[in-house]
């Protein structure tokens, strides 16, 4: 008889797990456990706003999105849509009701067009547009300010200026300057340099010198400053939080801004790039590095302890340069420093 009763269990236990493991009970560890069941969608909301209401780890929310193949375009939400939490299957899904019909709260890249945004676009935007990380070596090939005539010192917004190693007219340049370099935290190596931002110009003869004209400026532009051409197509773009397929291990290098103290929203750089498989989208933990401290027991040795790393909040890459990217501070639950790691969450 107990042999009969362990068949029946080994034959109905993989049935028994799957009743188990579809029950809204075994949800929690994903779901918040205030989450609430509607939500509309206001104005000034991102998608991950409000997947923070839902889920304990908002960027987990494509875990969760229903894709409804009956709406022919099921990939954006927009102020007033009502996202209702349900169960389909055993498992939580959250639906969007707009009115008569359902769409899934999807993500798709292209231009924003009224829906509400992944992340704060606002704090990236002048970050998705220009130039501003160049390559080792990459400065030393670039066209370059070499005059502004003799009415002009400095460059700016009207001026006509002249320009070495730019052998065509027409198109539009961004006006970069070269700063520090950006170093691999563990490694000391150059990975690139930081550019300013100066303005755009627009080339109106060719020759060496060529002739450019400033159409615009945000800083006084000197001699030297180099020149990109602006890249086709928009950089405004919606993105789909993923984590990075293998093991990410990199660090903040730098904060963008002039700010001393990194937290939420603020734009980090990091020592990972696409050639460290970094792409837009990822989403990756900070962890407050451990200080290196001196064993006061024994003040006679020399010995140090150094302290374990801490968790210290959770950023999103939204643009990726060959060995840097720079990222979105999302989420801050402690002090977050230059040096501080990243990997994955």
């Amino acid at each position: 008889m107990k042999r009969i009763s362990q068949s029946i269990l080994r034959a109905f236990l993989p049935t028994l797990l799957g009743l188990l493991l579809a029950t809204p009970a075994l949800a929690a560890p994903l779901l918040r456990a205030d989450h609430p069941a509607h939500y509309v969608v206001k104005k000034g909301d991102t998608l991950w706003d409000i997947s923070a209401r839902f889920l304990r780890s908002p960027w987990r929310w494509p875990d969760i999105w229903y894709a409804n193949p009956q709406i022919a375009n099921p990939h954006l939400i927009y102020p007033g849509d009502r996202l209702d939490l349900v169960y389909i299957d055993g498992k939580p899904r959250l639906v969007l009701n707009r009115g008569p019909v359902k769409l899934s709260p999807k993500v798709r890249s292209k231009p924003w067009d009224g829906a509400i945004p992944t992340i704060p676009i606002g704090d990236i935007a002048p970050f998705l547009s220009r130039p501003y990380v160049l390559n080792p070596g990459q400065a030393d090939a670039l066209p370059y300010l070499v005059s502004f005539g003799q009415d002009h010192l400095l460059g700016g917004t009207g001026v006509r200026a002249y320009v070495r190693s730019l052998d065509k007219a027409g198109g539009k340049y961004h006006v970069v300057r070269p700063g520090k370099p950006y170093k691999d935290a563990d490694t000391g190596e150059i990975i690139g340099y930081a550019a300013t931002y100066i303005g755009t110009v627009e080339a109106m003869r060719a020759g060496d010198p060529a002739t450019v004209f400033f159409n615009s400026s945000e800083r006084e532009a000197v001699i030297g400053d180099r020149l990109l051409p602006v890249a086709e197509g928009s950089r405004w773009t919606n993105f789909t939080p993923h984590p990075p397929k293998g093991d990410v291990s990199g660090s903040i290098i730098a904060v963008m801004n002039g700010v001393s103290q990194i937290g939420q929203y603020n734009v980090v750089v990091l020592d990972r790039g696409a050639h460290d498989g970094i792409e837009p989208g990822h989403v990756l933990r900070i962890d407050q590095r451990g200080e290196t401290i001196r064993d006061v027991v024994t003040p006679d040795s020399r010995d140090t302890v150094t302290l374990p790393d801490e968790e210290a909040g959770l950023l999103m890459v939204f643009r990726t340069f060959d060995r840097v990217s720079f990222g979105l501070v999302l989420n801050a639950i402690r002090p977050i420093h230059i040096l501080d790691r990243v990997r994955a969450p």
